[in-house]
Order: C-alpha cells, then sequence, then structure tokens
C-alpha cells in the first residue's frame, strides 16, 4: 500500500473506527452512524413472502431518508432491481448490492434480509457525505434464481461504458458470525485490501469461500468489474440457509453491525482511490 493510501486510511479510521453509539454531527462529519439497536430493530418484521419483499425494501429506504425521485424500479423481462442513486461529483460509479429474494422456506432473514438491512443503513450513514463517484444502492431480485437480477443490470453495462465501474460489493448473508469475504467469489485485489482494513479497524475478519455457491458479485466479475462478496456465515451455516431454519431469531445483530462498519468505511475508501485500481 503506497504511504499516501496509508494516511488516507489512518485518518479514515480516526472518524469511523470509533464505535459511537450516536451520528457524528453535521458539524464533525457529514457520516451518521447507525447504532447496533437501530439495525437490530429492522429484523423485528422480516418479510417471509417473496411477493412482499420488493415493496419491504422500498420502505426501508424511505425510511433511512431516500425519496421517490432517489428511487426507480428496473424492470428487463422477468425481473425488478430496486436502484437507489446517490449522484457523485463525477460519472465513475460504485455498486453496493443485495438481493432481496428469497428461497421458499423460511423467511429468508439471514439470506439476504441481513444485506438489505445492512446496505439501507449504509444509505443512511452516507446520504449527506458527499462522494466523487456515483453510488448506486442495489436490491436485486432473483438471486436465488440464478443471479438473474444482477446479470441483467450486469450485461446491460456497454462496453464502452464498463471502465466507469470502479468496483461492485456485495453483501450476502450476515448474521452467524463475523464478516468474511468469498474469495471464490470475489477479485483478489479487493478481497486483500477489505483483509487489511479489517486488520486497521481490528474487526473479527477471515477469508471463507462457500463452496458451490455463487452469488452477485460474479456477474459484475464477469464483465471486468472489481467485484466482491462480503458474508458473516459460521460453520453450522448450511443448516440454516435455504431451509425453514433461516428465521429473524437465528440473526446476531452484532454480525450483521460490523459487516455494516467494514463496508461503510470500504466504501469511502474506494470514494478515494482511483478508478480502476482494484480492476
Amino acid at each position: 500500500m503506497k504511504i499516501a493510501r496509508q494516511v488516507l486510511l489512518l485518518v479514515l479510521l480516526q472518524l469511523l473506527v470509533l464505535f459511537v453509539p450516536q451520528s457524528l454531527g453535521a458539524e464533525q462529519s457529514e457520516i451518521k452512524i447507525s447504532t447496533l439497536e437501530q439495525i437490530k430493530a429492522d429484523f423485528d418484521s422480516v418479510p417471509c413472502k417473496n411477493e412482499d419483499r420488493l415493496k419491504a425494501v422500498k420502505t426501508l429506504f424511505e425510511k433511512m431518508g431516500a425519496t421517490s425521485s432517489d428511487m426507480s424500479v428496473d424492470k428487463y423481462k422477468d425481473v425488478e432491481n430496486l436502484v437507489v442513486k446517490k449522484p457523485g461529483s463525477s460519472q465513475e460509479k460504485i455498486i453496493i448490492g443485495a438481493h432481496y429474494d428469497k428461497v421458499a422456506e423460511g423467511c429468508g432473514a439471514l439470506d439476504n434480509w441481513s444485506g438489505i438491512v445492512t446496505m439501507a443503513h449504509l444509505y443512511k450513514s452516507l446520504k449527506t457525505y458527499q462522494f466523487k463517484k456515483t453510488i448506486l444502492f442495489v436490491a436485486f431480485g432473483k438471486e436465488e434464481s440464478g443471479r438473474v437480477g444482477s446479470r441483467a443490470m450486469a450485461d446491460g453495462i456497454a462496453k464502452d461504458q464498463v471502465a466507469q465501474y470502479c468496483e461492485m460489493i456485495n453483501i450476502d448473508s450476515l448474521g452467524l458470525a463475523g464478516p468474511q469475504v468469498a474469495d471464490n467469489m470475489s477479485s483478489k485485489k479487493l478481497s486483500d485490501l477489505t483483509a487489511g482494513i479489517a486488520k486497521e479497524m481490528k474487526l473479527p475478519f477471515s477469508h471463507a469461500n462457500i463452496e458451490g455457491a455463487n452469488s452477485d458479485s460474479t456477474s459484475f466479475i464477469a464483465k471486468n468489474i472489481p467485484s466482491l462478496t462480503i458474508h458473516g456465515m459460521s460453520n453450522d451455516w448450511a443448516s440454516i440457509l435455504h431451509s425453514a431454519n433461516d428465521q429473524a431469531s437465528k440473526v446476531n445483530p452484532n454480525s450483521v453491525y460490523l459487516g455494516y462498519r467494514l463496508v461503510l468505511i470500504l466504501m469511502v475508501y474506494l470514494d478515494n482511490s482511483p478508478c480502476g485500481e482494484y480492476r
């Protein structure tokens, strides 16, 4: 890591690594950090039917301060993605994604309401932050049916526009353990960067492949867009995910909160990095 990047990371850590239980305040920062209690509260009513999920995501983002002009539903053939756009000072883009659909069994609290809650709180925290890059918060549909929503978005990016998409960060299934990167679904440079940031933050972190699994990040890796999947699964994940056991009672809010804090500083760091540095 170059010295300039080390200095930047230290400054960001001074700003963000303190686990303050309230907003930092506009006079100190434009970043408003959510509390563990606020994140926990958003698991009190997890929508357990797929037909209710998209509306619930809209409602959650509205709760976080998004307006109808901030949100759009991109429709591709048989799938809908909710996009919440936060314009930056350039046309360069970072995608923050999480799928909103679930399998038939269970309530999908871990897989992947946890990702939706995390993404919504990231939006709230950074709503008034002045980004250099444009941030696209995307709730993908039909991930469980073969990454239909993310593949549709990625395939829709014209070849001459790919260079403007700097990174894609995917949040999928936090809630059982500390944040981890699925290396088999992630670009190595981004994976290494995330590990370094977690180390500086003194967060529990590990690399954990999910063999035989896939997620929305790989749709963008296929387009040569550096991408990363962050999850928070423990060794007994297979007994919970994609089963009737995937309920809100299984979610450890601390796991979700740690993932939120890690992605928060990762986003600000990437915004201050040259587009393509991790390509």
